[in-house]
């Protein structure tokens, strides 16, 4: 009998976005360490597989001013993860970290002293950039166009991998009295020579618990799907459907086999958000106001002009689309988001959307800007979680609650039982590295 496929869980918390509700009364500072720790200590009381933190290199900008909708004044990931490490257990601990900005072997070393202390719970998400707004803030600037940056970013996993692996897993060993000693010949000598790295010699520290910190990578473009099937453990993306969840998993599973890796040995994680109520309709009516919390007047605005490219501070958030066109040569209104590509095909497909449902800019925003992955009573968001990892569409997600530190605690004493209910998730830990818990071999 084949064995029931079990889901896979993490805990998102929140950086620069809209999704968290900032002014609800509920929401908690970020950047007190009591707010971090309780998103994860309530992760780990769930039994999730991993906490991960989104990270930013340059607060972003709306017409020359500081989007004050965004976070402002958020800690480093690494140092507040290692601090996790000290009041977590088993829960694994996952941070953004830049490949464009930091360079491996500091890199590396950072990574393998968070898997040291936290006893082999360490992840990497690996993201890149090419904008040159964020690239300011570092010597070498912007400079790296899309294909460079993915090019830079491989080379340093593989490097990054060299060095962990540069030492044997029995270059320290014990001695009869508890003492420790090394096998000078089991400590290898690493020499890099790349188009983008050139490093030579050993590195500090010994292979960490679980072998070496688990891989994310974070995309659903061609480039990004290419870089996850060769390199990562695990990829945060994002669908609105089931079926769009199959044909995304199916292409990068297919993409495994020419890079020697089994579809097992890469978990598909998409982001995902829930609401929740003790009947269909109030779960219904909490998913919509969450929403219009999320996309108030200002956001709608905010992201309408980072379609049209002009300043529409003028326009009624409440009222109709302006009926001025995009202007396609202005860049300078948002600074520090994901650019667009085609902003002439985005508008004209949002104002389709909006003359075909009668939307106001507002109603528009919220409709094309994501909804709630899961809405139901805790049985009904229990169910859709395990038939969409059943049905290959995912085979877990990063849950993304929209409020910190709290918004996860819910989720966790209402859907989190119904799910080992159906033996669909784990009733306790049966390891404890993060390899183990995502069951990468």
């Amino acid at each position: 009998m084949t064995a029931r496929k079990q889901v896979h869980l993490a805990a998102h918390f929140p950086g620069v976005n809209n999704h968290t509700v900032w002014a609800d009364p509920r929401s908690g500072s970020q950047i007190d360490f009591a707010s971090f720790a309780h998103l994860a200590r309530t992760a780990e009381r769930g039994r999730f597989d991993f906490f991960f933190l989104a990270e930013g290199l340059r607060l972003r900008e709306l017409k020359g001013r500081i989007h004050d909708l965004d976070v402002v004044g958020r800690p480093e990931s690494l140092t507040v993860l290692s601090a996790l490490a000290a009041v977590t257990h088993r829960l694994g601990l996952a941070g953004t970290v830049n490949t464009t900005f930091n360079e491996p072997y500091e890199l590396a070393r950072r990574l393998a002293t968070l898997d040291h202390l936290s006893g082999g719970r360490a992840g990497w998400n690996v993201v890149t950039t090419s904008d040159a707004f964020t690239g300011a803030n570092f010597r070498r600037g912007g400079y790296l166009d899309r294909a460079d940056r993915y090019e830079r970013a491989a080379e340093f996993v593989r490097l990054a991998r060299e060095l962990w692996d540069s030492w044997r897993p029995d270059a320290v060993l014990a001695d009869r009295v508890g003492g420790r000693f090394l096998r000078q010949d089991a400590i290898g000598t690493v020499a890099h020579h790349g188009p983008h790295f050139s490093v030579e010699g050993r590195f500090t520290l010994p292979r960490g618990p679980q072998g070496r910190p688990v891989i994310i990578q974070a995309g659903d473009s061609g480039e990004g799907r290419e870089f996850a099937a060769a390199h990562a453990d695990v990829i945060f993306t994002g669908h609105g459907s089931l079926e769009e969840g199959r044909r995304f998993y199916a292409d990068v599973k297919g993409r495994l086999a020419r890079y020697g890796r089994e579809p097992h040995q890469l978990k598909i994680m998409p982001g995902a958000t829930y609401a929740l109520g003790d009947t269909e309709e109030e779960a219904a009516e909490n998913a919509a106001h969450i929403r219009r919390a999320q996309v108030g007047p200002q956001t709608a605005i905010a992201f309408l002009e980072q379609v049209w490219g002009r300043d529409l501070s003028a326009y009624d958030p409440d009222g109709p689309l302006p009926d001025v066109d995009p202007d396609l040569s202005e860049t300078g209104v948002s600074q520090g988001r994901v650019a667009i590509k085609d902003r002439a095909a985005v508008a004209a497909k949002w104002r389709a959307l909006a003359e075909e449902k009668h939307l106001t800019i507002r109603e528009l925003v919220i409709e094309m800007t994501g909804r709630q992955t899961f809405i139901g009573t805790p049985r009904t968001v229990a169910r859709l979680i395990d038939e969409h990892v059943r049905a290959d569409a995912a085979d877990g997600f990063i849950l993304i609650p929209h409020l910190t530190p709290g918004g996860l605690d819910d989720f966790v004493a209402r859907v989190v039982p119904l799910l080992q209910e159906r033996g669909a998730f784990r009733a306790d830990y049966t390891g404890t590295t993060l390899r183990e818990h995502l069951d990468l071999r």
